[in-house]
């Protein structure tokens, strides 16, 4: 099986994407492999800092290793790092890949935040894939009425080309996240639109692959216009989290009784499953 860096290699050269979704539970990460089995591609598990804690990595890496046994091309990720403490304990838990979020540190404190987790990835002897971040595009992976706090979709807000270039040669990150008028969260009144040009430039200036967050409320179109132009991985959270709560809440509606979670928790894990095989098939090309 190939490795993580192979595999976005691959989607690179290719102009393909690979999709990431976090979970919070094995319930979700269940439904996650059940994609990954049902589409035959490549995808990425990602936890947060707080995802983690309730749902431990180390439980994640083991539920994963047991799906790669059947042949399962899932990959765990340790998503929206912040400290070089926690990004420590995600690395020697074992992940694929470690997000490390410095966004909204100063430019000199993000980078030496990132490079001295790129040391310390490097030190381990294992594979680690370490993402720096560089354009703040807010934390909260909920639905709102506006835009975050500090969160701006101007053109001076985005990242721009000499920035992700001298970041990736200042901290030899293996992959880079911009601010493209990306988002976390879901807005109401709708989501900022991607800036492709900006995609465009930043991959003609980044030698690391690029990453897209805050991919909720993104419509498909667009994903595929930044994935054409340049995007390699997509992480998507919080329509995930909305998709699982709403088939709980349809499950424990239509079984009032029940008391088995197997089966008032079987609709939620049916509307992932589905979810997640289409946005896996659309960034990888194959619908």
């Amino acid at each position: 099986m190939k490795s993580l860096r192979e595999t976005i290699e691959l989607a690179r050269a290719e102009k393909r994407a690979i999709g990431h979704f976090n979970v919070s539970d094995s319930n979700q990460l269940k439904a996650f492999a059940d994609a990954v089995r049902e589409t035959g591609l490549p995808a990425i598990v990602g936890l947060s800092e707080g995802e983690r804690e309730f749902f431990p990595l180390a439980h994640a890496r083991a539920i994963v290793d047991s799906y790669r046994a059947e042949g399962l091309p899932m990959f765990l990720n340790a998503d929206h790092t912040y400290s070089l403490e926690k990004a420590k304990l995600a690395i020697d838990a074992g992940v694929d890949s470690i997000v490390i979020d410095g966004a909204a540190l100063p430019l000199a404190e993000n980078i030496s935040l990132v490079q001295s987790v790129v040391a310390y990835a490097r030190a381990g002897g294992m594979e680690v894939l370490v993402e720096g971040e560089i354009g703040y595009i807010g934390r909260a992976s909920q639905v709102m009425d506006k835009l975050p706090e500090g969160v701006a979709v101007t053109e001076d807000m985005m990242t721009k080309p000499e920035e992700i270039k001298a970041f990736v040669e200042a901290t030899g990150v293996d992959l880079m996240a911009p601010a493209v008028g990306n988002v976390h969260g879901i807005i109401t009144g709708g989501n900022p639109k991607l800036s492709i040009e900006r995609i465009t430039a930043l991959t003609e200036a980044s030698s690391a692959p690029l990453v897209l967050h805050g991919g909720s409320g993104s419509s498909d179109r667009e994903f595929v216009a930044a994935v054409h132009a340049g995007i390699s991985i997509i992480h998507i959270n919080t329509e995930l989290r909305l998709t699982y709560r709403n088939g709980i809440e349809r499950g424990l509606r239509d079984l009032p009784h029940e008391v088995a979670p197997y089966k008032f928790l079987a609709p939620a894990l049916t509307d992932m499953t589905k979810y997640l095989s289409q946005k896996i098939r659309l960034f990888a090309g194959v619908v």
